[in-house]
């Protein structure tokens, strides 16, 4: 693990010290969050976005982790310091969870191989999606404590679990809603199939021990999250459904298709069939080749009917690419189990094609976030900024037109308050939830129901104190005039400009029943925080290294390679 743990530094740090992910879909909007906790540690209601939001509509445990690195680091520093900390765990977590499945000598390649992962380059470096990437190592490393607990009984394995469990879910909730029957299932199928100490385990035994973690998790997790679950059931996300790429038939759109199944996937593509093979045949692997095949299917998007049968609703608010990381971490063991078996059987001739294969898929994940980058436009928002904050600017209330991703970076910049953000399920505003369009920054890329919700929001400006259009982009002058909205200002050599409209009164702290209540707010400065830290405490406890047991245990698929080598 030493030298896994290297190889994922030096793979990985630099391209985090280059601050590579500052151009990707989301790492902004994390940087956004993580600033509100840097001065409103306890106040989760943000002015700055939507005239007003709550920010316990998204679980905030890395942000946090950022706002509080960012007071040695600063902010970006502080997000890469975090995102490169995940990495690590990734690295450990599939490690132990392929140990369920396969030999240590094979777990030990599994975890190499999560280094170069298509997958998480693509998430960490072009869609920016932290919470995904910390969620999903502190899940994996509480499945190994979820089967030992199972299995064998053992209070240390119920803590260490159920405090990793909780810390995931207050990374994501996702994870943990929609991981589980990709991840937590085929665990517990292995549990009944398991034979390591010469007998299964009792049924009584499996259930109990079964539902009391269930009932503990879930416990913790309501609790830890309350206030989360309070806003999703008091303003559950009822807007009309925003379209999103990953969620294409990628057959109907290649574009799509390389960029959510080929990048992501990279050379693991070839290794499809083995993974269907090897998991059919292998009793023992069946529960994690159908955990694999179900997020792999439902990571096709609309290209399958998979998705619409197994999330329902849930398919038109979520994107699509974090199913498709799953499948790939389900995926390592299998990995894994190949790459041993070709290096014992072929050598070096086996291990360079390997490593080649593992490095082009990483910098083809790297190269594409790079070249064709989320945040394509590549200007300053300083000057906008300054603009803002001065001779009484920020009593209104702005939108962005052309800023793209940029919106984020002002928002961290700027005291003034904006009516468009980049966080859809926090935005109650009815200009913008009636009409199924994204950011109104990037209006026009939505058609007609992007420039209808742009339309209502300019036309009801006197509401919202918004006098400000801050605009890059052209392409909606005509509707600003037409409009009533007059140019007033410019900004860097005139490729910004600022339009105003009269008699819009200044803007006034909106009183929405959605701001959470003071109790609230303490219990999401404390609690999510603190999840992480007793789960970093328990794990730390010593305990007995199962794991060395495994090195004389059955190797799951080896009588097939003895097999396949004396029929070759």
């Amino acid at each position: 693990m030493s030298l896994i743990f290297m190889t994922a530094l030096a793979v990985h740090l630099p391209l985090l010290l280059m601050k590579l992910p500052l151009r990707s879909y989301d790492t902004n909007f994390h940087i956004f969050f993580a600033s509100h906790y840097v001065h409103h540690w306890f106040d989760p209601w943000n002015p700055k976005w939507y005239a007003g939001f709550s920010q316990t509509t998204y679980p905030p445990l890395p942000q946090q982790w950022v706002a509080l690195l960012s007071h040695l680091l600063g902010l970006d520093m502080a997000y890469m310091a975090v995102q490169l900390a995940a990495v690590l765990l990734l690295t450990l977590g599939v490690y132990r969870f392929s140990l369920l499945w396969v030999s240590p000598r094979a777990a030990s390649f599994a975890a190499l191989a999560s280094v170069f992962l298509g997958s998480e380059s693509f998430l960490v470096y072009s869609a920016g999606q932290l919470g995904t990437t910390f969620a999903a190592p502190l899940y994996l490393n509480a499945l190994p404590y979820l089967f030992q607990w199972v299995r064998h009984g053992g209070w240390r394995s119920f803590l260490k679990g159920t405090a990793l469990f909780t810390a995931a879910a207050a990374a994501h909730h996702a994870t943990l809603l929609f991981g589980s029957m990709f991840f937590a299932i085929p665990v517990l199928a292995l549990v009944l199939l398991d034979r390591e100490d010469g007998e299964r385990v009792s049924t009584s035994a499996f259930i109990s021990r079964t539902v009391a973690i269930s009932i503990v998790v879930g416990i913790a997790i309501v609790v830890v999250l309350l206030p989360f679950w309070i806003a999703l059931m008091r303003y559950p996300v009822t807007q009309t459904p925003i379209p999103h790429a990953s969620r294409a038939n990628f057959l109907l759109s290649p574009q799509w298709g390389l960029n959510y199944f080929v990048i992501p996937y990279g050379a693991l593509i070839l290794l499809l069939p083995f993974i269907v093979l090897r998991g059919s045949r292998v009793t023992r692997l069946r529960p994690l080749l159908l955990g694999f095949w179900l997020a792999f299917l439902v990571g096709l998007g609309g290209t399958t009917p998979v998705g619409h049968l197994l999330l329902g609703r849930a398919f038109q608010v979520l994107t699509m690419e974090r199913f498709s990381y799953w499948a790939t971490l389900i995926a390592l063991p299998f990995v894994g189990l190949l790459a041993a078996e070709l290096i014992d059987r072929y050598r070096l001739r086996a291990a360079v094609p390997l490593a080649i294969a593992a490095a082009a898929t990483c910098a083809l994940a790297v190269a594409w976030a790079t070249f064709r980058p989320a945040d394509a436009e590549d200007f300053k928002v300083d000057s906008v900024a300054s603009w803002l904050n001065r001779d009484g600017h920020d009593k209104y209330r702005y939108v962005t037109l052309g800023f793209g991703n940029k919106i984020s970076r002002l928002a961290v910049l700027t005291d003034a308050s904006s009516v468009d953000g980049e966080w859809n399920s926090g935005r109650m505003l009815p200009e913008l939830t009636h009409y199924g369009a994204g950011a109104l920054t990037s209006s026009k890329y939505f058609g007609k129901s992007g420039l209808d919700a742009l339309r209502a929001m300019l036309d009801h400006a006197d509401r919202y104190g918004l006098k400000w259009v801050i605009l890059k982009d052209p392409y909606y002058e005509p509707l600003l005039s037409f409009t009533g909205w007059r140019r007033v200002d410019d900004l860097e050599e005139r490729t910004i400009t600022i339009w105003t409209r009269d008699g819009v009164p200044p803007a006034e702290r909106m009183n929405a029943p959605q701001v959470p209540p003071h109790w609230q707010g303490l219990m999401w400065g404390i609690l999510p925080f603190a999840s992480s830290i007793l789960a970093l405490l328990l794990v730390l406890l010593p305990e007995k290294q199962w794991n060395t047991q495994r090195q004389e245990h059955h190797v799951p698929g080896q009588e097939d390679l003895v097999s396949w080598r004396a029929a070759s």
